[in-house]
């Protein structure tokens, strides 16, 4: 968990919705999917529990890393985790699965929490037969 404790933003980024020029229908499901369950928990209980991920996905500078800082700021009580790809990558065999394990420990001792992961495709791209065994073992670990 060392190599995860820095992935922790203790200072909130101070990007507000209104910093974010467009994207108002991602904005709305951002609001919708974090924003209000955290600020308004006991309404998202029973049938209407909360979403439990996002994927915001686009080709560079569309705005994605962008809109995770402000929800990083809207949701003020919440914990923020900022990694990339490649500090979930180690040469050491079965090392990856556990750091992907330890920070989604670490979010849940945390909570609530927002994981944003940068260049994630680079580690969860499509399955296929001709992927490394390290390759499947991070996408189950992300899938469990």
């Amino acid at each position: 968990q060392g190599k995860l404790e820095g992935a922790i933003v203790v200072e909130k980024p101070h990007v507000k919705w209104s910093d974010v020029a467009g994207l108002e229908a991602a904005k709305e499901a951002l609001k919708e999917a974090v924003i209000l369950p955290i600020k308004f928990p006991h309404l998202f209980t029973g049938k209407r529990i909360p979403w439990k991920g996002i994927l915001l996905f686009g080709p560079p500078g569309t705005g994605k890393s962008y809109l995770a800082k402000a929800v990083a700021t809207e949701a003020n009580n919440s914990t923020f985790f900022s990694v990339s790809s490649s500090d979930l990558v180690s040469k050491w065999l079965g090392e990856s699965e556990k750091l992907v394990k330890n920070l989604f420990e670490l979010a849940r001792a945390h909570k609530p929490s927002i994981i944003f992961i940068d260049e994630i495709h680079s580690l969860c791209s499509s399955r296929s037969d001709n992927e490394s065994e390290s390759a499947r073992r991070i996408k189950t670990e992300f899938l469990v």
